[in-house]
């Protein structure tokens, strides 16, 4: 990862994720805030914000989005178990029929509706490329957590492990 420079100062961005990462996993084994804070040398208030930035609210609305999935059935099977209350998922043959069935308004029209029902939520799952991901991270204004399938453009069906989908809903629904 390329240095970046702000002011005088020379930033290497991988030294501070892999910083944060290793804070966070400490929390993970049980370590206090202030345990943590001593470690690295910083403050507990340091070591709180961290954990505020990427704080995911318990409970509250799930949504999920996936694409090109070849296991679709399973996973809104799965999506429905688990509670998520909104799904938007399309093997590569229906996100083209999608795309090709519609015309320019009727497809913004659909396009726009699906984006409102995903703010109504509280939490998104999107299991698509990389570049999807982030676009949604941009246009959601919600807390979007991505599932990489691939690098963009992905071109032919994926399976999505319905474990991952489990996993996640296991941490949202958990009570600290």
């Amino acid at each position: 990862m390329e240095p970046i420079r702000i002011g005088d100062k020379l930033i290497n961005r991988n030294k501070i994720h892999k910083q944060i990462d290793a804070m966070l996993d400490l929390r993970m084994q049980g370590f206090s805030q202030q345990e943590v804070a001593k470690a690295y040398a910083t403050d507990r208030a340091f070591v709180s914000r961290v954990e505020s930035l990427g704080e995911i609210r318990k409970g509250g609305r799930v949504a999920l989005v996936a694409f090109p999935i070849s296991n679709k059935d399973e996973i809104l099977t799965l999506a429905a178990q688990e509670g998520i209350e909104f799904s938007v998922v399309f093997n590569d043959k229906e996100r083209w029929a999608f795309l090709r069935d519609k015309n320019g308004v009727q497809l913004f029209n659909e396009v726009m509706t699906i984006i409102a029902k995903l703010r109504e939520s509280d939490i998104v799952i999107v299991a698509a490329s990389n570049m999807r991901i982030n676009l949604a991270e941009a246009i959601i204004d919600k807390h979007v957590i991505g599932i990489t399938m691939g690098e963009s453009p992905i071109e032919e069906d994926k399976y999505l492990e319905p474990q991952l989908i489990r996993d996640i809903m296991q941490k949202i629904k958990k009570v600290p």
